[in-house]
């Protein structure tokens, strides 16, 4: 059984990561549209729907009622995102604001958020 900083350090850092970028969704529209893979329609649509799912799931881990439920939506968010991730990664040259080895970085980080995310799923007191 892992110590409970450890739970609450997941949680607190799932809920800034979904909240502020649930928040850069409406902020910086344009900019995260450019992030949507061409094949996916209705980029600006999908960014705002994105941002609204990561508001909901960051407001949901703060019940203990919904937390549990909430990971696993902002699990599998994260997950449907990974294209934009891989479409970033192979269009570097697209995004010459972000450095090649950040966007190297992000795949490895996002399975760290994953295990973070899976973590406040199965911690105890979840529901």
């Amino acid at each position: 059984m892992p110590p409970p900083w450890l739970a609450r350090a997941a949680l607190v850092i799932v809920f800034l990561w979904f909240a502020l970028g649930g928040i850069a969704h409406f902020v910086f529209t344009e900019a995260q549209m450019r992030i949507v893979p061409p094949w996916i329609p209705w980029p600006r649509a999908t960014v705002l729907v994105s941002g609204v799912f990561e508001l909901l799931g960051a407001a949901g881990l703060l019940l203990r009622s919904t937390r549990r439920a909430a990971a696993w939506g902002l699990f599998a968010l994260t997950v449907a995102v990974t294209p934009a991730n891989v479409y970033m990664l192979q269009q570097a040259e697209a995004f010459p604001a972000v450095p090649y080895w950040a966007l190297v970085l992000r795949l490895p980080l996002q399975g760290v958020l994953l295990w973070l995310i899976w973590r406040v799923a199965r911690a105890p007191g979840s529901n």
